[in-house]
C-alpha cells in the first residue's frame, strides 16, 4: 500500500494500478462492488484511544495499514450506503459496508478484527471516471 499524489478512477474497474483494478484482489471475483473502498479517519483515531476498549490497549493504525483506498475525515460512511457522491472529479455510488477480516489482523499482527467490526469502511462503485487527490472534499449528490 502506498499513498499517491492522485488516483485515476475508471468506472467499472477501480483505481488504475490497484489490485482490484487489475482483478487480483481477494474479493475480485465476488458479486459485490468494491471498485474503491473508504474508511473514516475518526475510526483510526478511536483505535488509537482504545475506544471502545475492546483490546488490551491502543492500536496505532496508519492509513497505509488498513488496506482501504481512501481515508476520509468528517464523513459518516454509513450515511453513504446506496447514495451518490463526488470526490474530486469522480462520482461514486456507496455500496455495502465493509467488514473487517482476520487476514488484516494476521498481516499486521494487531488485534483489529473486533475493534473494526461495524466500522471497517464502505465499498463503492465508480459511476463517472476522473481523478481524485488528497484533500478533495466529499459532496453528496442525491
Amino acid at each position: 500500500m502506498e499513498e499517491l499524489p492522485e488516483g485515476h478512477c475508471v468506472a467499472g474497474r477501480g483505481i488504475v494500478g490497484d489490485r482490484y483494478f487489475e482483478g487480483n484482489g481477494s474479493y475480485s471475483h465476488r458479486s459485490d462492488i468494491r471498485e474503491v473502498t473508504l474508511i473514516e479517519q475518526e475510526v483510526l483515531d478511536a483505535l488509537s484511544r482504545n475506544d471502545p476498549p475492546l483490546q488490551a490497549g491502543p492500536i496505532q493504525l496508519a492509513p497505509a495499514d488498513h488496506r482501504r483506498n481512501l481515508t476520509v475525515r468528517g464523513v459518516p460512511l454509513n450515511h453513504l450506503v446506496g447514495r451518490r457522491f463526488r470526490i474530486g472529479a469522480v462520482v461514486f455510488r456507496g455500496g455495502r459496508l465493509n467488514f473487517p477480516c482476520k487476514y488484516l489482523e494476521e498481516l499486521l499482527g494487531l488485534p483489529v478484527y473486533l475493534p473494526l467490526y461495524n466500522r471497517s469502511g464502505l465499498n463503492c462503485g465508480i459511476e463517472c471516471d476522473g481523478v481524485i487527490r488528497p484533500g478533495d472534499s466529499v459532496e453528496l449528490l442525491d
